[in-house]
Formats: C-alpha cells, structure tokens, sequence
C-alpha cells in the first residue's frame, strides 16, 4: 500500500491537511511536525508520498528528502517566494496559498503514478543468482530421479509446492532437497 504522511511545522497545519485529505478519500498514515518522525515512519514503509511544508523544526524539506527511501515521493506546498527555489526534478511543488482541488489532483497524479512504479516492478520476473538456480536445478533433478518425473512436470511441481506454501521457488526447492 501507497502511504501518505504530512509534515508541517504546526501541528495544526498538519491536522488540516491531513484531515482534509481523508475527507477525500485518501489513507493519511500520520500528521507529524518533524523531519526526523517522517524518516522514521518512511523507514518502515514500502513507499509512499510525502505532503510537506517548506521548512521544519528540524530540517528543510531538502535535506528531509535526502534521507527519504527511494520510493518516497515528495509533495511540497510553499510560498511563492520558497517556490522558485524547489528546482529538484524528485519534488513536486505546488504554491501557497493552493486551492483544495489542486492538491488533490496533484496527489492523486502522484498516487497513481506510484501505484503503476510498483505494478511494473512486481510484474517484471524474479532474477536469480546462479546459486539460487543450481539449486533449482538440482531439486527438478531430484524430483525426476525419485519420483520419474520429466523436467516440465518437476518444474510445474515446484511452482505449484511454491504457490500453495507461500514461499518463492528457491525456498522450496531448499525443502525439496532437504526432503530428499
């Protein structure tokens, strides 16, 4: 899941937004007023989008964005006067004072684009090490030895072990070895 947390020197701030983002449908993890909370609930999460104010007790957003994982996008709402400086290609920035709507589908934007980084990335097939594959090998061969099964049936007989148990293929490929 894609999660959300708002960030702004004022707790009030933070509650507003937070509050006006739930109303519409979005899932708000927190409300915080500190960098250093933010970077220890991302440290947590998958990923997820960031809404923050332009300068924190703590840090400027920047250097909050540093230390942000990868898959942390950041939407910074700022005066116009902080705005022109936000030239960092990884923040979105939208100007003070924002209307309602603009947020909103500017974190949807963000959400969905979120959402399709993560679809791809699960899509694309696992790349195992040469290790990771002997051992599958040698567990289809095992498979074929004591039960006479042909390579296509040892494999489909994996996957499907893999599958029901919940493990990935070279997990139990290991228990078909120490089965065996």
């Amino acid at each position: 899941m894609i999660s959300i947390i708002v960030v702004f020197p004022k707790l009030e701030e933070a509650k507003s937004i937070k509050n006006l983002l739930v109303r519409n449908g979005f899932d708000v993890m927190a409300a915080c007023t500190t960098a250093a909370q933010v970077i220890h609930l991302a440290d947590d999460l998958d990923s997820g989008i960031v809404v923050s104010g332009y300068k924190l007790a703590d840090m400027m957003y920047s250097e909050m964005k540093e230390y942000l994982p990868d898959t942390f996008d950041m939407l910074l709402l700022a005066s116009k006067r902080y705005y022109s400086e936000c030239d960092s290609e990884d923040i979105v920035c939208l100007p003070m004072p924002v209307k309602t709507a603009e947020i909103l589908e500017t974190l949807r934007e963000m959400y969905d684009k979120l959402y399709e980084e993560r679809k791809k990335k699960r899509a694309k097939p696992a790349v195992r090490t040469k290790e990771e594959q002997e051992i599958i090998i040698r567990a289809k061969g095992m498979l074929m030895d004591k039960r006479g099964m042909t390579e296509e049936e040892a494999h489909k007989y994996i996957q499907k072990k893999s599958m029901d148990n919940g493990t990935n293929l070279v997990e139990t490929a290991h228990m078909i070895l120490d089965v065996f």
